[in-house]
């Protein structure tokens, strides 16, 4: 018999669909919050399959937990640098995620954001709620412009095109910087490439990331780079927080060395309260929400269960992230 641990509450879609497997054994951890490692370590014991977030790491100490008879562990989320992927390869255990569901939905949430720091949204609202609007005011927040600007992508995958398009729909000039220089969507979109991140931070008036977090982008946005941007420039991520030093971020907004910062992700996450960063009114954070739509999140939910339920029936799961593993299984 089957037996599957989901460790958060997700949307019913997912959960549901492996509960109608039959014979199957899933159990769930039924709150809104993180498991406790020791609790999540105790629940894994045994399993065949594991649903996971972002939020618990899939390493050595919680491999051999489950014990020799896991196969597959499927996140929910496109990324998975919760993943210590060597070591599941190494144990044969197949680690997959929930690309492409989510894209158009996280570049919605990305334009959001550059829209709402541009023309200062959340304190044009506050003014009003605060009981301070007493009149038209011609010197009254006054933003940034966002059609004709210059839009600067540091990663140009899914997500990262779909931003483009959306710039390109406002008139936008859409640079990019990416190590996979995509020529199709130049030649295609009018998208034009730059050799060096240096460059784009440079150029743009609006820097929006979209790259994965590794040794190499960890802290990407530092001090340094951000003080390539202009004055005026905007930083948008929606990517993984730790892409951008929050201390650096902190004294780069409270000295006008950038002129607004809107975040979906941060370092650490979520941010306590109290944190420097909250306390300035240019800096917009929100709460990891760039997915967060009734037809994403379902969708995300039900690819997370179709690819448990394919490599525990034998078949190749839609999306692997160590594909390896899948061919050595010769699943297909």
């Amino acid at each position: 018999m089957p037996k599957v641990f989901v460790t958060r509450r997700i949307p019913e879609v997912g959960p549901q669909k492996l509960r109608r497997q039959s014979g199957w054994e899933v159990a769930q951890w039924d709150r809104d919050e993180v498991i406790p490692r020791d609790t999540l370590l105790q629940s894994v014991r045994g399993c065949d399959a594991i649903l996971s977030l972002l939020t618990e790491r899939i390493d050595a100490e919680l491999l051999e937990a489950a014990g020799p008879q896991l196969q597959v562990v499927a996140n929910l989320a496109v990324g998975f640098d919760n993943f210590v992927v060597p070591e599941m390869s190494r144990r044969g255990v197949i680690g997959t995620n929930t690309p492409d569901v989510l894209t158009d939905t996280t570049a919605d949430l990305a334009f959001a954001l550059m829209m709402a720091t541009a023309r200062m949204l959340p304190q044009a609202q506050k003014y009003v709620l605060d009981g301070k609007w007493t009149t038209w005011e011609p010197l009254g927040f006054l933003g940034q412009d966002i059609h004709h600007a210059t839009l600067g992508l540091i990663g140009l995958g899914r997500i990262g095109a779909a931003v483009a398009r959306r710039g390109a729909g406002f008139d936008m000039k859409v640079i990019y910087y990416d190590a996979y220089r995509r020529q199709d969507l130049e030649q295609q979109f009018g998208y034009q490439y730059r050799d060096s991140l240096e460059t784009v931070l440079g150029e743009a008036d609006f820097v929006s990331l979209h790259t994965p977090l590794t040794d190499e982008t960890r802290h990407l946005m530092n001090a340094q780079r951000l003080a390539m941007m202009k004055p005026t420039a905007i930083l948008i991520n929606t990517s993984r927080g730790p892409v951008v030093d929050p201390q650096a971020l902190y004294q780069a907004l409270k000295a006008g060395t950038i002129w607004a910062a809107g975040l979906d992700v941060t370092e650490p996450e979520p941010l306590p309260v109290g944190d420097p960063l909250l306390t300035l009114h240019n800096c917009l954070v929100v709460p990891h929400i760039a997915s967060a739509s009734v037809n994403t999140r379902n969708a995300m939910s039900e690819l997370a269960a179709d690819n448990i339920i394919n490599v525990l029936s034998g078949r190749a799961p839609k999306t692997p992230v160590n594909r390896e593993v899948v061919e050595q299984k010769g699943l297909r």
